[in-house]
């Protein structure tokens, strides 16, 4: 394989598309209150076109986004050690001084904007992977699933825990403190009526700073007692798609017909459980636990396959178009992907919170995605026009020349 500091022109494509699909994954925790994220029905009565819309993205995006941008933050790490490395520097602290202010810019955009951040979950992964940088791709394979089965059991343990709740509450002779609660906590994930989810309206629909001290609040409790939900899958896909980049699967030099192969058996082994999942919730009528342990634990098995099918499926295409003027578009949305999401979140914000257009709790899930091709449209067009006058996208610059000045400092007082 030839030297990996060059740039990667398939790597920017697969990054331009997760980009764009992170924000057809988020739109909906943009838009309405955060419960609705895991159970549509949470955010009131549904139509056929809502429940069409929540269908397409639990089976094609939901985790997959974030998936495939995992594998590609685990591939450009590589990338950035070898390229310090090949200039005399320390790759590993390199690394972990970018690490430290991604972590700034995710405290920033969590505290600022919103409350769905995953920068500063990439800047902690990001760290835990760094021992890995080494290992052969079998080995970075091996450790990638055991960290997707250590998340499977802390998902499927904690669902198991209501549940199990969930019969305690049933039995003819529960305290009422347990029966009182389960149905409190049941509600608070299903209906629009409850104190939790009539807050999240308040709180958006209201000015700036109401916004801020909620989210200072979120930080404080939900954010770190969130984080294992979210740290070892992460850290799987980082470990993958490290592997992926050494065999050459993310480099765009496989043969087409491989990438489609692949591309095929991932989306058959995945898609056919995930549309089962899909009509067991749809048949429940949103049943908030049969929604809350299918998102966060039953289809997490299943992501796996669907989210290097969506790799595969994307290489498929570049291998087949690679000087097509849409393909370029979408390598520049990816050579700025941290500005795009970074600028997704503002855009978004502006449109529904209390501070901007206050739109939230106000728009259908159904036309949810006008606003992400509108989006899509934006980030096709900015990108490129950026790229012809500056190298670096604003907040591409803004990191690596925090990191750089953070280096050299460390240098000079060694």
């Amino acid at each position: 394989m030839t030297a990996l500091s060059a740039r990667i022109p398939a790597m920017d494509v697969l990054r331009g598309c997760a980009v764009m699909g992170i924000l057809w994954m988020n739109i909906a925790a943009f838009a309405l209150p955060e419960q609705a994220y895991f159970n549509p029905a949470a955010a009131g009565p549904l139509s056929t076109g809502d429940i069409a819309f929540w269908t397409v993205s639990f089976l094609l995006v939901d985790g997959k986004m974030r998936a495939l941008f995992s594998m590609l933050f685990g591939a450009s790490m590589l990338l950035l050690i070898d390229r310090e490395e090949m200039a005399g520097r320390d790759g590993r602290r390199a690394q972990m001084i970018r690490a430290g202010w991604l972590f700034v810019f995710g405290l920033a955009h969590y505290l600022l904007l919103w409350w769905g951040d995953i920068l500063m979950i990439y800047a902690l992964v990001g760290l835990a992977a760094l021992p890995f940088a080494r290992r052969e791709p079998l080995a970075l394979v091996k450790w990638a699933f055991f960290f997707f089965l250590a998340h499977f059991l802390i998902c499927a343990g904690f669902i198991g825990t209501l549940y199990a709740w969930g019969h305690a509450a049933a039995a003819p002779d529960a305290p009422g403190h347990v029966s009182e609660g389960f149905a409190d906590f049941v509600a608070s994930l299903s209906d629009p009526n409850h104190a939790a989810i009539s807050s999240e309206y308040r709180v958006y629909r209201g000015g700036y700073g109401g916004i801020l001290l909620h989210h200072v609040a979120l930080f404080g409790g939900q954010w770190l007692t969130t984080l294992p939900f979210v740290a070892f899958d992460t850290l799987g896909f980082m470990l993958l798609g490290m592997a992926m980049l050494k065999g050459g699967f993310l480099t765009g030099r496989w043969e087409a017909e491989q990438y489609w192969r692949t591309a095929r058996h991932c989306f058959l082994i995945g898609l056919i459980p995930m549309a089962a999942l899909a009509a067991w919730i749809v048949s429940s009528r949103f049943a908030p636990l049969t929604a809350l342990g299918s998102v966060l634990a039953w289809s997490f098995p299943f992501r796996i396959p669907l989210a290097v099918g969506w790799a595969a499926l994307v290489l498929w295409l570049f291998t087949r178009h690679p000087a097509a003027s849409l393909t370029g578009r979408i390598a520049a949305v990816g050579r700025l992907a941290l500005s795009n999401y970074l600028g997704s979140s503002l855009i978004m914000c502006g449109i529904f919170y209390g501070w901007g257009l206050g739109l939230f709790g106000q728009v259908p899930h159904h036309r949810l995605p006008l606003f992400v091709i509108a989006a899509w449209a934006t980030m096709l067009i900015w990108s490129p026009l950026w790229q012809r006058r500056f190298a670096l996208g604003p907040a591409e610059w803004l990191w690596r020349s925090l990191a750089r000045g953070q280096t050299q400092k460390i240098r000079n007082s060694a």
